[in-house]
């Protein structure tokens, strides 16, 4: 696509986008009486309009037939999650019968890492990239630590090589085949919350595998944003939060995906009574049945407020589309890029344009925070991270070509 720099061309361009309506049925933070331009979903998304509606539906049940609620209410809580089975699986390339809904994020990577990073004398060590979230940090070191190893001996980071922001694809495969016969798990965030750089989950997968490791992703940021096959791709397992791209309040219900292969696999598991096979959850028998499919992996019953927030978003998802969503976001960053660029040569896109989502994050050299604080004072929410970068996210849900226009003109002012 060839981009202009002109509001006639941010105009045409949102004309023309088959996906204009949904921008409609998000709510816009307001400055000086005005949406603002919302960069920020790789964060927190906005909220679906219908959100209210949802969560009213569930509490008017509670009300109406308190406890029975869980068989008698619109959407019954007992069963409440496996409405989620199909759509979501739509989103994270999956069978129904590989992804469940439950917990937080970094609680279900615990959850399964249980099951996943069984490590022995000479398979113990953790493959991840460098600088990857700090919470996947902690776990991964926390799981590292309770099974008895060191942290500084059984974690391999893979970092960007000296000069560079991203972490080449070879360098993650070298460490791999380096480190084949001490491997037991390769553990990476699918897309780096701080470059933005997605990575090739497929061939890592394949990597891993042929090493011998399990091998599972963080899917926070990918989630909603990148399309996804995690089936396909012969994941072992992955995680991610449903705040982000996936719009549905902050600190929400987290998923988890476990590829079919495990499931009628006698895998140690931590058991609870959701994970139970739910034709006998109920006569509350000693022994664990565990579901065959990735219910099994779920503890507790479910969330059901946070659930209905987050089916609100599911909706809009299923009738949007992955493959939809994913064309505009290739358009809609490459926009941004452009629009970047033509302004101003002192910022520095570090994110792939060749690997990446929605997300650029940009290197104001010299200008440090300052740059953010004026973006903000203008009307613009994006993301400040330490030590010196500004993440923004035109999300292809919600945001405009028109939105991107306006970020120009008020970086042109801050600078």
């Amino acid at each position: 696509m060839k981009y202009e720099n002109t509001i006639e061309f941010a105009k045409e361009q949102d004309a023309a986008d088959p996906l204009k309506k949904f921008r409609e049925r998000f709510y816009f933070p307001q400055m000086n009486g005005r949406d603002v331009v919302y960069f920020t979903g790789n964060s927190l998304g906005l909220q679906p309009k219908t959100t209210q509606d949802f969560v009213l539906k569930e509490l008017e049940d509670w009300a109406t037939f308190g406890v029975e609620g869980h068989f008698h209410a619109r959407n019954p809580w007992f069963s409440y999650h496996e409405m989620f089975a199909e759509p979501v699986a739509k989103i994270v390339g999956a069978k129904p019968s590989e992804v469940v809904m439950m917990n937080q994020l970094t609680s279900n990577i615990h959850f399964l890492f249980v099951s996943f990073y069984r490590p022995t004398k000479t398979r113990y060590k953790i493959l991840c990239e460098a600088k990857a979230f700090s919470s996947d940090q902690y776990a991964i070191a926390s799981q590292v630590e309770f099974h008895g190893y060191n942290p500084d001996d059984a974690i391999i980071e893979v970092a960007p090589r000296k000069g560079e922001y991203t972490i080449r694809h070879e360098d993650i495969l070298s460490a791999i085949e380096k480190n084949k016969s001490e491997l037991a798990l390769v553990f990476i965030g699918g897309v780096n919350y701080y470059s933005g750089q997605v990575f090739d989950m497929k061939a890592i997968a394949e990597a891993a595998h042929k090493a011998g490791a399990i091998c599972g992703f963080d899917l926070a940021h990918a989630a909603g944003n990148i399309k996804l096959n995690l089936h396909d791709w012969n994941v072992d397992f992955a995680a991610w939060c449903t705040y982000k791209y996936l719009n549905s309040f902050a600190g929400s219900v987290g998923g988890a995906f476990v590829h079919q292969k495990h499931h009628n696999k006698k895998l140690p598991l931590f058991a609870g009574w959701w994970g139970h096979d739910k034709a006998t959850r109920f006569k509350m028998e000693k022994n664990f049945v565990p579901m065959q499919t990735a219910e099994a992996w779920a503890v507790s019953n479910v969330p059901v407020l946070a659930m209905a927030a987050h089916k609100a978003s599911v909706d809009i998802f299923a009738e949007a589309g992955m493959d939809a969503l994913v064309e505009k976001s290739e358009k809609l960053t490459g926009y941004l890029q452009f629009v970047i660029n033509s302004i101003s040569d002192k910022l520095e896109i570090i994110t792939p344009p060749e690997n990446r989502g929605c997300q650029l994050s940009t290197i104001a050299h010299s200008m440090g925070k300052t740059l953010h604080d004026k973006l903000t004072a203008g009307g613009v929410i994006s993301d400040w991270r330490e030590p010196n970068v500004i993440r923004c996210a035109p999300v292809p849900l919600y945001n405009s070509f028109q939105d991107v226009f306006r970020f120009g003109e008020i970086l042109k002012n801050s600078l």
